[in-house]
């Protein structure tokens, strides 16, 4: 169909716009290296271990020479992404046109798609609201919405930009490496010339008005989908979380021989273009959700390392975004930087329920002392008449419409039934406090980190796993309890009182979850293991130091690093460092290094026999401490008396008497030299638990590293772990329900309890591997307000009209 002839200077504007941001971005390039030169340069200046090391200067050097290779191709791919838009007249694909032929996808392709999508995710949540202005203005312009692969899309410049990357020489693991402090340069980038384009539309009076219903508008199959085909009010966030999607099943096709459009790579850039959802044709679309994706977003598992905790952070951050452009689009006028103060009516009638926060729920009094589901939905519906109250008192329609986000937010809360209803009732009373945070602070809207969402995240969290009977009239029901009734009170609106409260509650839970006789024990026992295993391998370390430059036979080398120091270990965590015992022993090692080296003279060799029954009775001792006796005991003092008689034959060097007096001060005072230590292989089980205090371990599951092969952000993600969550345990074929409880000091060990009163103690790499193969599941994964926010906006979605109603 030809343009009329009122349309061509239309398209002939939205043409110069697209040229204006291309020129723009380009120019923009000399920023976007430096940013990445000046981290790779501090990067090498980082101590690290020697593999590290050298491959950031590897890194760094690569990056020198294909820099400008780099910059000048990505320049090069952003005008030539012009080219559709050149013409007055978009192109079509033809239906014998070579846009139906197939090619085989290549890993590169799909890898970068994939690398590309989380850029263009967290970009999105800063040039959101200026990117989805611009579209609707272009729009306006051309009639039709942006093209999947359009330039002005953030997913689009960062698919060329990763894949000139590439294309100039270097490997995408580098990329990775700098992909944070490139990606916030890109944003302030983007966000700077889709601001300058949206001036240049406003001068040129292109300013269509937005509303908010018609962003809504249903697909032919009934689903939701936002004006232009983006979806809802966060379209940025969710295309981009589809477009990993997609990537991920083209990756499927590839790898199994499926076919796409050459130019499309499957699913385009994840819109929908001329081809239809996911740039597919009806009779060659594949399946949308392959094996290994959750209906709600990102794969289950990412080949690329990445972790469910970075995935949840990933997918909250796009349902963030979503509400936060909700919010700040014309129909509701919101200002996410500067929030207004609240009207008059409505800030007295929130200032009344503070004061009469009692009163008003003594009316509901039954409905609060009923514990049962149906008392709960009753609690929900007399909060429910409350925003109502609230709304009617609001005199914008900013204030309208977060009085209708933090209720639908809680009427989300109020109906998770895994939370039990006793606690449920606690966390209605929380709604008119958050609102007022809501009002006064618009950061509550878009970080995840707020302390009002982390305070209701973190005890939603941690009693998930009980249920009614087991929390109700317990201690942590009662700190809820004081946690509302203290915010409830407390004057000020903003975060101050959720932040004092959220670090009571930590500090309640470090508590509350080793109080137990029976877990306060074993914590206790868990943490002298770990920091018996710690002195050990620093004490090792310091006796190889010493005895580096010595003439030290071997055997007595092996003795000294895989026995005795687990002698010195023990005995300084039971006893302490300088305890006579502890000072014996480490005389005992400098005592075995002189009598087993030569001893040329008489007197030296006199000393030796006049002092070795005292040397033997010693090292017995220390066997003892370790748990060895009888046979095994006698075996490796024969070994020892065996070497010390060759030392009288020897025609070796000896050792003088003042690097023996000097190794003796030393390691009396050894824990003023020894640093820090990584531990590695812990000889972890029930016996050496039993053996550390004496306790029956029967109802403890120890699970020690056996050395599974387990990727390093695993290692991480475990170290992450926040007490009082709730997972599933599959261990030994069996499935359990367990809180996390504990961590050690050097994060080594982890304490898991479960509600029939059993133990698991989890070496690190072990829970990292359980992690990893899924047998360590977190019960809710995505957390309280994020999923309430993602359920608030579905119901707005279905029916924006309640918004400002």
């Amino acid at each position: 169909m030809q343009p009329t002839p009122s349309s061509v200077p239309q398209r002939r504007l939205a043409r110069q716009a697209r040229q204006r941001f291309v020129e723009g971005i380009c120019s923009g390039l000399v920023d976007l290296d430096k940013v990445v030169l000046d981290f790779l340069t501090t990067l090498i200046t980082q101590t690290g271990t020697a593999r590290e090391m050298q491959a950031h200067r590897d890194t760094w050097m690569l990056y020198q020479q294909r820099r400008a290779v780099w910059t000048d191709r990505a320049a090069k791919a952003w005008r030539e992404a012009l080219a559709p838009h050149t013409s007055t007249n978009r192109g079509q694909l033809t239906p014998n046109g070579p846009g139906n032929q197939f090619e085989l996808l290549s890993d590169d392709v799909v890898e970068n798609k994939i690398l590309a999508s989380r850029m263009a995710l967290t970009l999105n949540e800063q040039v959101g609201p200026q990117f989805d202005t611009l579209r609707q203005r272009t729009q306006s312009l051309e009639g039709q919405d942006l093209d999947s692969n359009d330039i002005l899309r953030p997913e689009t410049v960062c698919v060329l930009l990763v894949e000139q990357w590439v294309e100039a020489g270097m490997p995408r693991t580098d990329l990775q490496v700098v992909v944070d402090p490139l990606q916030r340069e890109l944003a302030n980038l983007l966000q700077k010339q889709y601001q300058a384009v949206n001036v240049f539309y406003v001068e040129q009076g292109v300013t269509p008005q937005a509303d908010l219903k018609s962003r809504v508008r249903r697909t032919a199959s009934g689903g939701v989908a936002g004006a232009g085909g983006e979806s809802g009010a966060g379209g940025l966030a969710s295309q981009a979380l589809a477009q990993t999607r997609d990537a991920m099943a083209a990756a499927a096709a590839a790898r199994s021989g499926m076919m796409a459009p050459p130019g499309r790579h499957m699913a385009g850039m994840g819109g929908m273009g001329p081809a239809g959802p996911m740039g597919q044709y009806p009779q060659q679309r594949m399946q949308q959700q392959p094996p290994g994706y959750p209906q709600h977003g990102m794969p289950t598992g990412f080949a690329t390392g990445m972790t469910p905790l970075a995935r949840a952070r990933q997918r909250a951050q796009g349902v963030m975004g979503q509400l936060r452009r909700l919010l700040t689009q014309p129909a509701t006028g919101f200002d996410m930087v500067n929030a207004p103060p609240a009207s008059a009516a409505l800030a007295h009638a929130l200032t009344a329920h503070r004061v009469q926060a009692d009163t008003y729920y003594s009316g509901v009094a039954t409905l609060m002392e009923d514990y049962s589901p149906a008392g709960v939905v009753q609690v929900a519906g007399a909060v429910r008449e409350r925003s109502t109250e609230l709304k009617k008192k609001a005199s914008s329609a900013g204030e309208k419409a977060i009085i209708e986000v933090v209720a639908l937010m809680f009427q989300s809360i109020l109906a998770e039934d895994r939370i039990p209803p006793a606690v449920r009732v606690w966390f209605a009373r929380l709604q008119v406090p958050v609102l007022r945070v809501a009002l006064a602070e618009p950061e509550f809207f878009s970080n995840l980190t707020h302390p009002a969402r982390q305070l209701i995240d973190r005890m939603g969290a941690c009693v998930m796993g009980f249920d009614a009977t087991s929390i109700n009239g317990s201690a942590l029901e009662a700190e809820i309890r004081r946690v509302v009734q203290v915010i409830e009170q407390y004057p000020e609106t903003g975060r101050r009182v959720f932040q004092l409260v959220y670090d009571e509650f930590e500090k309640f839970l470090s508590k509350f979850l080793t109080e137990k006789q029976a877990t306060s024990r074993l914590v206790s026992v868990a943490q002298q293991v770990e920091q018996k295993e710690t002195l050990a391998i620093q004490y090792t370390i310091e006796l190889r130091t010493m005895l580096k430059d010595m003439p030290v036979r071997d055997e007595i080398r092996e003795f000294l690093f895989k026995t005795w120091a687990e002698v010195l270990a023990l005995s300084a965590v039971r006893d302490g460092a300088q305890h006579v015992d502890t000072i014996a022993f480490k005389r005992t090692a400098a005592d075995l290094v002189w009598a087993a080296s030569a001893k040329p003279h008489r007197s030296d060799r006199a000393q030796v026999i006049q002092n070795l029954p005292g040397l033997l009775q010693r090292l017995r001792q220390g066997l003892e401490l370790l748990g060895v006796n009888g046979a095994p005991q006698d075996a490796q003092i024969k070994t020892l008396t065996d070497t010390l008689a060759d030392a009288f034959l020897s025609k070796t060097a000896s050792i003088p008497q003042a690097h023996i007096d000097a190794m003796a001060k030393r390691l009396s005072n050894l824990e003023d030299f020894i640093g820090d230590a990584t531990l590695g292989e812990m000889p972890l089980n029930a016996d050496n638990i039993e053996m550390m205090l004496g306790i029956d371990a029967s109802s403890i599951h120890v699970v020690a590293d056996n050395g599974a092969p387990v990727e390093d952000n695993m290692v991480a993600w475990a170290q992450e772990l926040q007490p009082g969550t709730w997972y599933t345990l599959d261990h030994n074929g069996a499935s359990a329900q367990v809180q996390y409880a504990w961590q050690s000091q050097r994060k080594q060990l982890h304490l898991f309890a479960a509600v029939d009163g059993s133990s698991y103690l989890i070496q690190l790499r072990r829970l990292a591997a359980y992690l990893q193969a899924g047998l360590l599941v977190p019960q809710d994964e995505e957390g309280l307000t994020v999923r309430a926010t993602r359920d608030a906006l579905a119901k707005l979605d279905a029916n924006p009209e309640r918004l400002l109603g």
